[in-house]
């Protein structure tokens, strides 16, 4: 992101202890804070430029207990003497839930307070609202409160919000269907309540503000858009109608797809992206007319995003617009006030549930309101209309201010107009759309025509599907498709050729919604030689809503590879599509790139296609180019039906059978990627061969597939093959602990040499995997009452990677190793990694005569937490200056082991949060807490959970694939274990993050300062 010339093209102003930087030119005041207003979190503005902000109790107790207390509140501030400071506040309405979006919108505010909007009316105008209704009931609420956020009202005059978390709804649409989701959405429906559609829907966590172009484009800042790598994380993404956007979770699964997730707009990384504005003035100057502006919760600053046309979509130019110094500087919401200035609201540092930073709860920290100003702007007069007459204001005159320089003007002008009830409204809005008037009267007449019912309304609008201004075309557009105007069918058809790529994609989305069958041909000739992901899925998912099989079976005979791809897709998702394996297999032989990933994305999504796809197959594996598989799609198609007979009969055979190393490693990876719970025995002898090849890379492939893969019954086989690449000298060390881990076997029957594999191998200087793997070996084997003995002292000095994996080895040990472990325990730099219930758990396989010890143990292990502060205060007051260079050495080398669980760049595992860009969002003092005590806060998404099992086993991990069928947790950096839902009997938050504790008496005080500095300087 570009950051301004901080030598002289900057502006400074000091506010307490923080200075706020805003570009040259531009001034910046507090417009209201302590104690007018303490801790506010989201605002809206009412048409008399009263400000109506939602404000928190500063509590962060879990939701369960605010929903019954319901602590915040929402103040109306006013600013008395005009001088942009406000001075006069009313409790507008108290008792809510955490509130996370407010709207003004025809004399009332909307406010989300998960799990519902609230529609709040001030009827008397004394600032307090009489008046209480729940406009939308979501039913749902999880622990972080972001089920919901909004509302926000569109171009077209519905109001959207955005559902978050994964917590499953129920909605009755609008076509009478009921939709039930756990995804993410963006959701809309009319101001006067009924059925609900569905906009976006995604695998994200938290879609948040929903901001609308002119041409009535969604636009909205999310979290998570994608598991964190490489610096990336949230965006700002263009919602397009029926588009599924990441990241990559089983909630997405089963709604109508278009290929491939759709594209992000604009990537922020860890932002804790929320408040989003589009200006729509000029007053900041003529080049900011149409900017995005984000509020960056972590980065502790707002970025303009300068909107530009990407084909079908958009891209942006990115810089930063107001960057506080202050790290309890939090935006969470952005304004347009209408004098053109900026209204950014600061929450504080009190809010720490879920909070991606730091779990320092700062109450006594609070937050502030600021306006941000062009130095040398004109303040447009009158910029709220309130000396204009509305009440007696006629239709012509009305129509006149659809283009005025003030935006509250326009937005009052475009409301009168949808709601005026005499004939001259629509006169003068059908007047409005000539070539006379400027584009933007002519869109904004065509919004006004939008808002109201009735035939007059449509006809004028499909007139403006032949505008000459491409905007007014596809607002127009897009009014035809929300009322489904299926008269608007043969303009919108012509509009399919237009110039511009994002008009000919608002005409597909209008006729897939009409349902215009007579559309599928043009829209099969349009998706011909298209070269543009966001034009291609509006084509598409057009075909899909319009469900017309047999019209667009048609396109499968075209001679363009882009009609026979949307076709495919189109009938492979439509309701009665009948798409059959052999109108797309045999694309996979093909030459043509488009087609073959299509067929082999169709193909994944179809496991009752496996015999046919085993066919073919069998006719490449022979192949000895990369074992006739074609690289990663092939590769992740065969892992995908792996679990099919046809295909785990031939991944059975290439292993048993090939002697082609490329496809031997072909037929592993395949294995690898299974899904199933179970793999059948068939494959245990060629993984057998594979394990004992000579060839060592297929070796170290079939050691890792079998280390991932549970069998049905016995794997003697397999066993033997592992020992006996664990017993080879010849072979390296991490190899022959890693086929020790693959052994199936529960528990390891394991002779001495190998145990003193194992145990050499828990020493600080291994690596870290191999010493988690090393550990985790130990505590499945069965241990001779000596071979415990000596494995205490171990336990004694281990390091948190290894503590919890070594206990199980110890159950139903007997009592006096039993007292020398708890004595050990006590003592272990490990122990603090143990989870409690997983501790106590273990305790009780211990003789009853070791029960208080025990109890004393958990009692010492949980009084440590209340020392975390002061310990954590007197490591920082004593740590040296730390060195970068030596820093990433600790966090690459042996001890720390960061890199075997978290990605810097691209490199490193996947366990934990990508730390690319972690200098830009926390302190020293966050980092520092972070690796002394990581359990104290978590990262959203990496939150740890515990599976109990209904055997009365206990899982502690990271959620890393929640299928319908099973729950796949990572429990370590090379772990991770596949929990069918059959066999779960609990599923809660766990307060033991997977990274371990500890790692302060792992390291020299120098070693921790280096570590700090380098991941201080990871930006």
């Amino acid at each position: 992101m570009a950051r301004p010339d901080p030598l002289g093209a900057l502006e400074r102003f000091r506010f307490g202890d923080q200075t706020i930087t805003v570009p040259d030119g531009f001034h910046v005041e507090r417009a209201a804070g302590p104690p007018l207003v303490d801790r506010p979190i989201v605002a809206a503005l009412d048409e008399r430029g009263r400000l109506l902000v939602a404000e928190s109790s500063g509590t962060n107790d879990p939701v369960q207990k605010q929903l019954a207390e319901r602590p915040h509140r929402v103040l109306r501030l006013e600013d008395v003497d005009g001088d942009g400071q406000y001075d006069r506040r009313t409790v507008f309405a108290d008792r809510l839930m955490f509130p996370e979006g407010a709207l003004w919108h025809d004399g009332s505010l909307y406010v989300a307070a998960p799990p519902s909007i609230w529609r709040l009316t001030d009827e008397d105008d004394d600032g307090v609202a009489d008046r209480r209704e729940e406009w939308f009931e979501g039913k749902t609420l999880t622990g972080c409160a972001n089920d919901l956020h909004g509302p926000y009202l569109g171009r077209d005059g519905w109001i959207y919000w955005c559902k978050g978390a994964f917590a499953e709804q129920r909605h009755e649409l609008t076509d009478g269907s009921t939709l039930v989701t756990r995804a993410a959405h963006i959701f809309r429906r009319r101001p006067g309540g009924g059925a609900v559609e569905s906009v976006m829907t995604g695998g994200m966590d938290n879609p948040v503000d929903v901001v609308f172009t002119l041409a009535g484009e969604r636009l909205f800042t999310t979290t998570f858009i994608q598991h964190p790598a490489g610096g990336r994380r949230d965006a700002v993404v263009h919602a397009v109608y029926g588009g599924v956007y990441g990241k990559r979770h089983g909630v997405i699964d089963g709604h109508p797809r278009t290929g491939g997730l759709m594209p992000v707009m604009t990537h922020l990384g860890a932002a804790a992206a929320c408040g989003l504005e589009l200006y729509e003035s000029r007053v900041l100057g003529d080049d900011f007319e149409g900017n995005l502006f984000a509020c960056l919760f972590n980065m502790r600053r707002v970025t303009r995003h300068v909107l530009e046309p990407d084909g079908a979509t958009f891209r942006t130019r990115d810089e930063d617009f107001v960057v506080s110094d202050s790290t309890d500087f939090h935006p969470t919401d952005v304004l347009e006030d209408a004098d053109g200035s900026l209204l950014v609201i600061d929450t504080g540092g009190w809010y720490k549930l879920c909070c991606p930073t730091s779990q320092l709860w700062k109450p006594d920290v609070l937050g502030a309101i600021y306006r941000v100003r062009r130095v040398d702007a004109a303040e447009p007069v009158d910029p709220r209309g309130e000396r204009i007459a509305w009440t007696r204001l006629s239709a012509p005159e009305a129509a006149a201010l659809l283009d005025d320089s003030r935006p509250a003007v326009r937005r009052r002008a475009i409301e009168a107009l949808a709601r005026a009830t005499d004939a001259s409204a629509l006169g003068a809005l059908e007047g409005s759309l000539g070539e006379h008037r400027s584009p933007v009267a002519r869109v904004n007449a065509v919004w006004a025509l939008t808002r109201r019912a009735g035939a007059e309304a449509r006809q004028s609008v499909r007139g403006a599907l032949r505008d000459s201004d491409a905007t007014v075309r596809g607002a127009a557009a897009h009014s035809a498709g929300l009322w489904r105007d299926a008269s608007a069918a043969p303009a919108l058809i012509e509009l399919l050729e237009d110039a511009r790529p994002a008009v000919r994609r608002c005409a597909a989305e209008a006729l897939g919604r009409i349902g215009a069958t007579a559309a599928v041909p043009p829209l099969l000739a349009t998706s011909a030689a298209i070269d543009d992901r966001v034009l291609e899925h509006s084509l598409i998912y057009a075909l899909i809503e319009i469900g017309d099989p047999e019209a667009t079976a048609a396109g499968l005979d075209s001679p363009h590879a882009g009609t026979r791809r949307a076709a495919a897709i189109a009938l492979d998702q439509m309701r009665g599509g009948r798409l059959q394996p052999v109108d797309v297999l045999s694309w996979l032989d093909g030459a043509d790139t488009t087609l073959r990933r299509t067929a082999l994305w169709i193909a994944g999504r179809h496991p009752e296609w496996s015999d046919e796809i085993a066919a073919l197959l069998r006719r490449r594996v022979g192949r000895e180019v990369d074992g006739g598989v074609g690289g990663a799609e092939w590769r992740q198609l065969l892992g995908q039906l792996a679990s099919r007979p046809g295909v785990r009969e031939l991944l059975a055979a290439t292993l048993e059978e090939s002697s082609s190393s490329p496809a031997r490693l072909a037929g592993l990876d395949a294995m690898g990627r299974a899904r199933g719970e179970k793999a059948p025995p068939g494959w245990i002898p060629g993984l057998a061969r594979a394990v004992a090849a000579d060839d060592a890379t297929v070796s170290a492939r079939g050691i890792a597939t079998a280390a991932r893969l549970k069998f049905e019954g016995d794997a003697a086989e397999l066993s033997g093959a592992l020992r006996a690449v664990a017993a080879d000298d010849e072979r390296p060390t991490a190899i022959r602990v890693q086929a020790l881990a693959a052994i199936p076997d529960r528990p390891v029957e394991l002779d001495d040499p190998l145990v003193d594999l194992l145990r050499e191998n828990l020493s600080p200087d291994a690596p870290a995997v191999v010493r988690a793997e090393a550990a985790s070996v130990l505590g499945r084997t069965r241990l001779e009452r000596e071979q415990l003995a000596t494995l205490v002292d171990v336990v004694a000095g281990a390091g948190p990677l290894e503590v919890p994996r070594l206990l199980p080895a110890f159950e139903r040990c007997d009592e006096s190793v039993g007292a020398a472990l708890i004595t050990a325990l006590g003592s272990s730099p490990g122990a603090a990694a143990l989870q409690r219930d997983i501790l106590v758990k273990f305790l009780e396989t211990l003789p009853s005569a070791l029960a208080d010890r025990g109890k004393e143990l958990v009692a010492s292990l949980d009084a440590g937490g209340a020392e975390n502060r002061a310990r954590l205060e007197e490591i920082e007051q004593s740590l040296p200056e730390g060195d970068v260079r030596r820093g990433q050495a600790v966090f690459n080398g042996t001890k720390g082991a960061c890199s075997a669980c978290h990605e810097i760049g691209y490199l490193g595992g996947s366990v934990g949060p990508d730390l690319t860009r972690i200098g830009k969002i926390r302190t020293a003092r966050d980092l520092l807490e972070s690796i002394v005590f990581p359990s104290a806060s978590f990262v959203r998404s990496y939150e740890p959970v515990l599976v109990i099992t209904r055997d009365g086993q206990f899982h502690n991990g990271t959620v890393r694939d929640d299928r319908a069928d099973a729950l796949v947790l990572a429990t370590g950096p090379t772990e991770q274990v596949t929990v069918p839902r059959d066999d779960i009997r609990e599923i809660k938050p766990s307060t033991v993050s997977v990274m371990p504790s500890g790692l302060d008496q792992q390291l020299t005080p120098q070693e921790l300062a280096d570590l700090v500095a380098f991941l201080l300087a990871c930006r």
